[in-house]
C-alpha cells in the first residue's frame, strides 16, 4: 500500500492578507497515521473527521488519504511530492516555488505551528520497489594445457612428377581413336592408329633391297674365293684380288645399309601404332580420325593428346626469406632437422578443407631464393592413391615450424578484439569479469594456442560475450565436455571458489 502525500510548510506571508503563501521550509518526519491525524485537527471539516474515524475503526487509514486529495485538488493546492509506505516514515521534501492558498490559517493549541497539506493518493502495490536483474549467464572455460608443435603454412600448386605431350612421328592420315578421354591408360596402350600402308610399302622395298645387297655381297665373296685359288697358280695377278676383296667389302656395306633402311622402314609402320609411354591420366583426344597429322622429330609434329602420372603427386610451393632464416637457424640450434637432408613430414590441406587430408615429405630445397619475391621454391611429395588430387590444384602446405612445447589452448570464438590488441573475458574470484589481453600463436586441432596472457587456472568466457562487461558480475557456468556422457553444466562461482569442477568438465 502506498501513500502519495503533497506536503508543504504554511505560514502567513505579511504581504498576503487573507492568503497564506507557504514560504520557510518545514520538515517533520511523520508516519500515515500522523498524517491523517494533523489532516483531522486543522481541518474543522464534519466530513473529513467523520471519515479518519470510520476509517481508524476500520483500519483503512489510505480512505482519508483519498478525501483530501479530492479537497486538495479543487483548491489547487499541490505543493510538493513524497511516497509514504505503510507503516513508514518520510521527510517532507521542500518545495522551491511560492504558492498562494485560499485556505485559512490553522492553529493548534492557539498558536500557528505550520500548516500541514497533503494530499494522498491511495493504491495497493504488493511490489513497492522493483528488483534488480540477475547478472547475465555465460560459459567459462579453462585452457587446454598440452603439448603442440608449431607448424608453417603456404600455398602451394600439385604439379604431376611425369607429364608427356603425345605427337605423331609419322605423318598421314588418323585412322582411329583407341582411347576414352580422360581415362587412366597404362604404358603400352593403344592411343591412336595412323594410316601404315604407305609405311608398309616402304618397308617392303627396303626388305627387297636388303635382299639385292646380300646377293651382291655372296657373289662377291664366292669371286673373291675364286682369285685366291688363281692367284697361287699365277692364273690372275694380285691386283684381281684385291679389287674382288674391295668388291665384297662393299657388298657387305650395301647390305648393311639395306638393312638400316629396313629398319626405318619398320620403325614407321610400328610408329603408325602410338601408344601411351607412361601410366597415368590421359586427357581428350585432339585429333579425330580422318584428320591429316605431321610426323617430325624436330617438334613440329601434331600433337595428339597428353598424359600425366598421379600418384604420387609433387606440391611446390615458396618459403619467405624470413621463415628460412628462423628454420636455418633452429638447425644449427640443434632444434630442426633440415629440410635438404631430411624428408621432414608435410601435411596438406586441399581447397574447401578445414583440416589436413594428406600427408607428405619434403623432396626438394631450390639452391638460391628467387630475386624478384625473396622466396624459395620448395616442394613435397604427397601419395596419392586414391587418385583425387590432379596437377593443377591448389593446397595448404604445412611444415615443421619448431620442436615440441607446452601450450595453453582456448577456441578460437572466445578471443575479441580491442582495437590493435586481442583480448579474452575471464571471470575471477567475485564472479566479476576482467579483460585479459593475450598473445595468440597458430591454431592446432581447432583450439588457438595462446603464448602469454592467460594461466591454466584462469576460467575464460567462451560463450555469452556479448553479455559480459568488463567489472560487471556475472553467472558463469562449465562448458560440457564434447565427449559422450556429458556432464549438465554447473555454476562455475564454485570452482572459481576453490571447488573442483564437475566430472566431464574440460580442464
Amino acid at each position: 500500500m502506498r501513500l502519495l502525500a503533497f506536503l508543504a510548510p504554511a505560514s502567513r506571508h505579511p504581504a498576503s492578507g487573507n492568503n497564506d503563501r507557504l514560504s520557510t521550509p518545514w520538515r517533520e518526519v511523520i508516519s500515515v497515521a500522523e498524517v491523517a491525524r494533523s489532516l483531522s485537527k486543522a481541518w474543522s471539516s464534519r466530513n473529513l473527521r467523520f471519515r479518519y474515524r470510520h476509517a481508524e475503526h476500520h483500519g483503512k487509514i489510505e480512505a482519508v488519504g483519498r478525501y483530501a486529495k479530492q479537497r486538495c485538488n479543487r483548491n489547487r493546492r499541490a505543493m510538493g511530492t513524497l511516497t509514504l509506505q505503510s507503516g513508514e516514515t518520510l521527510a517532507a521534501a521542500d518545495h522551491p516555488a511560492p504558492a498562494r492558498s485560499s485556505y485559512r490559517r490553522l492553529r493548534c493549541g492557539g498558536a500557528p505551528i505550520g500548516l500541514l497539506f497533503a494530499l494522498a493518493l491511495a493504491g495497493c502495490d504488493v511490489n513497492a520497489q522493483s528488483q534488480a536483474p540477475p547478472p547475465p549467464s555465460v560459459t567459462v572455460e579453462q585452457p587446454v594445457k598440452r603439448t603442440v608443435t608449431d607448424w608453417d603454412e603456404f600455398t602451394g600448386r600439385f604439379e604431376a612428377i611425369e607429364e608427356v605431350q603425345v605427337r605423331a612421328r609419322v605423318g598421314g592420315f588418323i585412322n582411329s581413336v583407341e582411347f576414352k578421354d580422360g581415362a587412366i591408360v597404362h604404358a603400352g596402350d593403344l592411343l591412336y592408329t595412323v594410316d601404315p600402308r604407305p609405311f608398309d610399302a616402304v618397308a617392303l622395298q627396303a626388305e627387297g633391297q636388303l635382299a639385292d645387297a646380300r646377293a651382291k655381297a655372296e657373289l662377291a665373296k664366292r669371286e673373291l674365293e675364286r682369285g685366291l685359288t688363281l692367284v697361287q697358280t699365277s692364273a690372275v695377278s694380285e691386283q684381281v684380288v684385291d679389287q674382288r676383296r674391295q668388291a665384297l667389302q662393299a657388298a657387305h656395306a650395301a647390305e648393311t645399309q639395306a638393312e638400316g633402311t629396313l629398319k626405318a622402314a619398320q620403325l614407321n609402320v610400328e610408329f603408325t601404332h602410338v601408344l601411351a609411354p607412361l601410366t597415368g591420366r590421359v586427357s581428350r583426344h585432339l585429333v579425330s580420325p580422318g584428320n591429316l597429322v605431321q610426323g617430325s622429330d624436330t617438334g613440329t609434329s601434331t600433337l595428339l593428346t597428353s598424359i600425366v602420372t598421379l600418384d604420387p603427386i609433387y606440391i611446390y610451393f615458396d618459403v619467405d626469406e624470413a621463415t628460412y632464416q628462423r628454420n636455418s637457424k633452429l638447425w644449427f640450434e640443434g632444434k630442426r632437422p633440415s629440410s635438404r637432408d631430411t624428408s621432414n613430414p608435410v601435411q596438406v590441406t586441399l581447397t574447401g578443407e578445414t583440416k589436413p587430408s594428406h600427408e607428405g615429405k619434403m623432396d626438394f630445397l631450390d639452391n638460391r631464393l628467387d630475386i624478384s619475391t625473396a622466396t624459395l621454391r620448395s616442394r613435397a611429395i604427397v601419395p596419392n592413391k586414391d587418385l583425387s588430387i590432379l596437377p593443377g590444384q591448389f593446397g595448404r602446405v604445412r611444415i615443421i615450424g619448431s620442436s615440441p612445447y607446452e601450450a595453453l589452448l582456448i577456441p578460437d570464438a572466445a578471443i575479441a578484439t580491442d582495437q590493435s590488441r586481442k583480448i579474452v573475458f575471464v571471470v575471477r574470484a567475485g564472479n566479476t569479469v576482467e579483460a585479459r589481453p593475450v598473445v595468440l600463436g597458430p591454431l592446432d586441432e581447432g583450439l588457438r594456442v595462446i603464448r602469454e596472457g592467460l594461466k591454466p587456472e584462469d576460467h575464460v568466457i567462451v560463450d555469452g560475450l556479448q553479455r559480459a562487461r568488463v567489472g560487471a558480475k556475472v553467472a558463469p557456468k562449465m562448458a560440457q565436455a564434447p565427449a559422450a556422457g556429458k556432464a549438465p553444466a554447473v555454476p562455475a562461482d564454485k570452482a572459481l571458489a576453490g571447488d573442483k569442477p564437475a566430472a566431464g568438465a574440460k580442464p
